[in-house]
């Protein structure tokens, strides 16, 4: 089979949702990755769910182009998280064809945090969409084995893991941990490359986590090994953030280079 590369919204992340489209078809990819709502406060995103021209464009761009919307972001579960306030960004998912919703963890009880998972899964089931827990160094949620716990605690048929090779190489991840994770429970990953050195501080962890990542390849991740405990044909979302190459040599070019990447990593 045939994998599945989607262009992630952070490779990109100047474009609007119906550039993201074209410079995704021009580019080679088969998906794109949407940013509805931030990934902190003021943070970009682009609010389909409120913005129905918007979504209009975007549709029209995905008709004309046949690049379809495999993942969502962002959904953080706080303390104070409300699940049903997310009915109108699944509603929308459900619109854009989308497969999966990118959830962080930030709440650091673990109970809780267990149960408005369970609950944001059983609003998104209907939609279609799965709720796909990404494991970040910063937040509650540091490690695949937490994810993988979480997930499974929550008993949800939706209920997902998403690895990021950034936050394996940044967590106490091991290759062990990938390889326990059932195919069942993953939908997509996420592939990049970085510095090997783990940056002193959380601020800086962030800062190359959203804004400097490094094409596949040319880094010091240990690539291999981490998509080595992953099914062969899972779908993988490049997010390869760059602002200062995205600046020299534009979205598209970027994007296109992010890809070609990808595949020489992933080849067989």
């Amino acid at each position: 089979m045939k994998r599945l590369f989607s262009m992630a919204f952070l490779t990109a992340m100047r474009l609007a949702p119906h550039a993201a489209v074209r410079v995704a078809a021009q580019t080679g990819y088969q998906a794109v990755g949407l940013r509805l709502l931030p990934s902190a406060p003021g943070g970009a995103a682009h609010p389909l769910h409120t913005d129905p021209a918007a979504l209009r464009e975007t549709l029209a761009a995905m008709a004309g182009t046949g690049i379809a919307v495999f993942d969502l972001e962002i959904i953080r579960l706080t303390p104070g998280v409300t699940p049903a306030s997310y009915e109108a960004f699944f509603a929308t998912g459900a619109r854009l064809g989308a497969r999966a919703v990118l959830v962080a963890g930030d709440d650091p009880d673990p109970s809780r945090l267990i149960a408005a998972f369970a609950e944001i899964c059983q609003i998104a089931a209907p939609h279609g969409l799965t709720c796909d827990l990404e494991f970040m160094p910063w937040t509650p949620v540091n490690t695949a084995a937490i994810a993988h716990r979480i997930v499974t605690a929550a008993a949800q048929p939706n209920g997902r893991v998403l690895v990021d090779a950034l936050h394996v190489a940044r967590s106490a991840t091991t290759p062990a941990d990938l390889a326990a994770i059932p195919p069942a429970l993953l939908s997509y990953a996420q592939i990049c490359d970085a510095p090997p050195e783990i940056p002193a501080d959380e601020a800086a962890m962030i800062f190359t986590a959203r804004s400097e990542r490094m094409l596949p390849g040319t880094g010091g991740i240990d690539l291999a090994s981490i998509f080595a405990q992953l099914p062969p044909d899972l779908p993988i979302s490049v997010e390869v953030p760059s602002e200062s190459h995205v600046a020299a040599l534009g979205d598209a070019e970027w994007a296109r280079r992010a890809l070609a990447a990808s595949r020489a990593v992933l080849a067989p």
